[in-house]
């Protein structure tokens, strides 16, 4: 088994490709504030913690702070759970590399992020950044930096999301430019080439492969003492009418 650094992201319905923050995908209709869905999915995931106690960490939409239900449940839930950390998702989903080169815009959304996110999250807050939908260019590399992280974990190592990677399609590009800016990077788990984390635990056929490969996972560690990295989203708690459980050995 390999140590395994759990990551969960906390988009909201408003924030998928199809609604906003992509050039193409997205239709521009949403609601505002938490969706009556991410309320059941956030009471599902907080019941599912207080019984496992696992150390993990939630790369949080900084927008979503705005929301005075959302604000309200994480800053209870980081109260009663100080082995939780927070990350960056981003000031909103705007999946950057989709978009035409913006280091200006980039630089300015995560510094305004990283204010919001570090103010509210205090000493729980972690200089680590997460691309919305995983959409990162070699480009925004020395922005990310720039902006003050430390740390990158949105490189999905498969051909199936290659057109995420920027205009090249080349993961191994983007962990370069990582590399060459002094950021860590912590890629997602991939097997055979292929997704396991996030839509792809529910993706059928890749849920089957997904499903087997986190049931051998664990132990359950800091991102610094992980061999690889998972992530799923609060989201994923509001299936099987709220019953869904991360695929994992520990605690249901």
């Amino acid at each position: 088994m390999k140590p395994v650094w759990l990551t969960v992201d906390s988009d909201d319905l408003r924030h998928v490709p199809s609604s906003q923050g992509h050039p193409t995908r997205s239709s521009g209709k949403f609601e505002e504030g938490t969706s009556q869905l991410m309320l059941q999915a956030m009471n599902s995931f907080r019941s599912w913690l207080d019984r496992t106690q696992v150390t993990l960490t939630i790369f949080v939409i900084a927008d979503q702070l705005e929301d005075e239900v959302f604000s309200e449940w994480l800053r209870n839930l980081l109260k009663e759970h100080p082995q939780v950390t927070i990350g960056c998702h981003g000031l909103t989903h705007r999946c950057w590399s989709a978009w035409p080169k913006d280091e200006d815009g980039l630089l300015n959304s995560l510094v305004e992020a990283d204010i919001k996110l570090h103010h509210f999250a205090k000493e729980q807050w972690r200089p680590w950044f997460r691309a919305p939908a995983g959409y990162i260019a070699p480009w925004m590399a020395p922005v990310i930096a720039k902006a003050g992280f430390e740390l990158d974990s949105s490189v999905n190592h498969s051909w199936l999301t290659r057109k995420k990677a920027g205009p090249w399609r080349d993961w191994k590009a983007v962990e370069k430019a990582l590399k060459d800016s002094g950021l860590i990077s912590r890629p997602w788990l991939t097997r055979f080439g292929l997704p396991t984390c996030g839509p792809a635990l529910s993706i059928f056929p890749l849920s089957i492969l997904a499903n087997q490969t986190w049931k051998k996972l664990g132990p359950f560690v800091q991102q610094e003492d992980a061999e690889c990295t998972i992530y799923w989203h609060i989201l994923d708690h509001a299936k099987k009418n709220c019953n869904w459980t991360p695929p994992l050995m520990i605690g249901s």
